[in-house]
């Protein structure tokens, strides 16, 4: 019997896949925050569109055809 390819459970807990693409937040944003401006942390909430270059290893990563 053939066992089953299991999903890269990093990659699962981080990446979600939408229409658009695979959908991740950005990096940077869960400590030593008080050195950064207040522009940049604004900039970094809520997610983003995995760039074109890296979709195919994550998609590697989570056994999506």
């Amino acid at each position: 019997m053939a066992t089953k390819a299991k999903v890269h459970s990093g990659a699962a807990k981080r990446f979600k896949k939408t229409g658009a693409g695979y959908k991740h937040k950005h990096a940077n944003k869960s400590h030593i925050l008080t050195k950064m401006t207040t522009k940049r942390k604004r900039q970094l909430r809520g997610t983003s569109v995995l760039n074109d270059a890296d979709v195919p290893a994550v998609k590697r990563m989570l056994r999506h055809d």
